[in-house]
């Protein structure tokens, strides 16, 4: 798909992966929703990328269908790449045995999977509303993790809710078919992000050593370009795509 003059939503996209994103989506002329929290430096990068900004909890029907028909202002809406997310370490048991927080769990859960799910229906009513280009309306991708695949111990819920990005992406990519809006979903390994930039640099030096090739932490741009691609390729459809290094995740 040729992005040009066409509108892409970024959820997260004032930071990490989806800043990235934005960035190389705009370089390839598309119009960028940047959507993300207050407290973000979002409006900054909409006005560096010449896109808008919409302040949004993915996960909250009101404020995400507020952003996706300010970003349906903009033009038709084509492209969505959902980098909005959250980590938190949790135990079925804590060390004394008493059950993990349901709280926690849910919190996680909510944002990372429910978001997913927010985020994907609203952005592709919008793509369904446009005219096809070359038999295509949109392309969906979405962020799940390598954890969703082999988690760590202390990570079930992250792990969880990645899990469920993962499976829900060939079954969108089926459901969307009729509409010409491709699915597909990203699983990072260890990504040089603001979620790990409260790791002291030495854990984060050996968990760069652990990556069999290239040693060291993905770069948010190898993200944005895995994501570029397949924006741009029309046959890359309900696939999940390892982005790790050849990183498999030991259990703690």
């Amino acid at each position: 798909m040729d992005v040009k003059g066409a509108v892409a939503i970024v959820t997260g996209g004032a930071s990490g992966l989806g800043l990235a994103s934005a960035k190389r989506l705009a370089a390839a002329g598309a119009k960028v929703m940047i959507v993300d929290l207050a407290t973000s430096p979002g409006a900054a990068v909409a006005a560096e990328l010449g896109g808008g900004f919409a302040v949004a909890d993915v996960a909250d029907e009101a404020s995400m269908a507020a952003a996706v028909a300010a970003a349906e202002a903009m033009g038709p809406v084509r492209v969505l790449v959902h980098c909005a997310g959250r980590g938190g370490a949790l135990r079925i048991l804590e060390k004394d045995g008493t059950p993990g927080s349901l709280a926690q769990y849910e919190a996680i859960i909510r944002v990372n999977l429910t978001g997913s799910f927010n985020a994907l229906r609203l952005a592709a009513a919008a793509m369904a509303k446009t005219d096809a280009v070359e038999g295509e309306r949109g392309v969906c991708i979405l962020t799940a993790s390598i954890a969703g695949i082999e988690g760590q111990i202390g990570q079930i819920p992250y792990a969880s809710s990645k899990a469920g990005v993962i499976g829900m992406t060939v079954v969108a990519a089926r459901d969307l078919a009729s509409k010409g809006i491709r699915v597909c979903t990203i699983a990072p390994g260890i990504f040089d992000t603001p979620m790990l930039q409260r790791l002291s640099d030495p854990i984060k030096a050996s968990l760069a050593a652990g990556v069999p090739n290239p040693h060291r932490l993905g770069s948010p741009d190898e993200y944005a370009k895995l994501a570029m691609s397949i924006v741009e390729n029309a046959y890359l459809n309900g696939e999940t795509i390892r982005l790790d290094g050849a990183l498999r995740m030991a259990p703690r």
